[in-house]
């Protein structure tokens, strides 16, 4: 059974190759735009089905895996930084405080018309941060792709107090929905992992 991930994501494709599974990479062009009162849960859902939707219209006979996340700050959604300033400021209205990662993930089907998604929370607490922490981070340039302007999953782990919830969602791939999103659809795990993987 073969799968399409519909994302460039360096970290989506590293679990999906952890998982076991046989997948190629598909990336789609829909527009991000937050629409006028959109909330943040359904602005995560509907952009982790629209990507895999649209990839499954070119591939009908896969099952392609979308997926999106973001950032919130009081009830507000935070974006990607587009250049170092804007990183720094993001850095700032975070340090010291709580805020929300959700992630909006899909699993579509186009030639069985089947469309299934699912949207995780977590709880994520960054540190109280100097300035100089924060020129520190921004100047290794790992924030400019990043939903926040931080990633749990390397440097900026170090920003990190606490999280309360699934940590692969602070990543931007819950896990334990997408496991979800595959029993609700059928498919069972000897049906989707690798020979490979299976070998003891």
């Amino acid at each position: 059974m073969k799968f399409i991930l519909a994302s460039s994501s360096p970290r989506r494709t590293a679990y999906m190759k952890e998982l076991g599974l046989e997948f190629r990479n598909v990336a789609p062009d829909v527009d991000e735009t937050l629409r006028p009162a959109e909330t943040p849960r359904s602005y995560v859902r509907r952009l982790a089905l629209q990507k895999a939707s649209v990839i499954a219209k070119r591939y009908p006979k896969s099952w392609v895996v979308g997926a999106d996340t973001t950032v919130v700050l009081d009830s507000l959604v935070v974006g990607k930084p587009s250049t170092p300033i804007e990183a720094k400021k993001m850095l700032r209205q975070l340090a010291g405080r709580s805020h929300r990662v959700m992630s909006g993930i899909a699993l579509v089907r186009g030639e069985s018309a089947v469309a299934r998604s699912a949207v995780s929370s977590t709880r994520v607490f960054i540190r109280a941060l100097s300035d100089a922490e924060i020129r520190w981070y921004v100047g290794t340039g790992e924030p400019l792709d990043k939903a926040g302007a931080y990633g749990a999953q390397g440097k900026g782990g170090l920003l990190v107090s606490r999280v309360e919830g699934s940590f692969s969602n602070v990543v931007g791939f819950p896990l334990e929905k997408f496991y979800d999103l595959l029993q609700a659809c059928g498919i069972r795990e000897q049906a989707f992992f690798t020979k490979e993987s299976r070998r003891p």
